[in-house]
């Protein structure tokens, strides 16, 4: 029986990528109701992203310049979705 090792989908950017490494180790989710990427505040998720970029970075990328892309990245992304009403305290 031939199997076949699972590979991630081509992206065609490099934030894509970085966006796609930060869903992976769980460091971002979305916003349910309107999608946007929201920050999980997770230092053991973050970490887990860095290790992934460190371990597998794009074709043409040295792991500490993936590392670079996905802080960069991170650090677009806020904790909050900016289309959600405040909720009130």
């Amino acid at each position: 029986m031939l199997t076949i090792k699972q590979r991630r989908p081509a992206i065609r950017t490099l934030r894509g990528w970085a966006i796609q490494v930060l869903q992976e180790a769980g460091a971002i989710h979305e916003c349910e109701e309107h999608a946007w990427a929201k920050d999980r505040a997770d230092p053991h998720a973050r970490e887990r992203a860095f290790d992934l970029a460190r371990q597998d970075p794009p074709p043409g990328l040295a792991p500490d310049e993936a590392v670079a892309e996905v802080c960069d990245v991170l650090d677009t992304i806020g904790d909050t979705c900016p289309e959600c009403l405040p909720t009130e305290i």
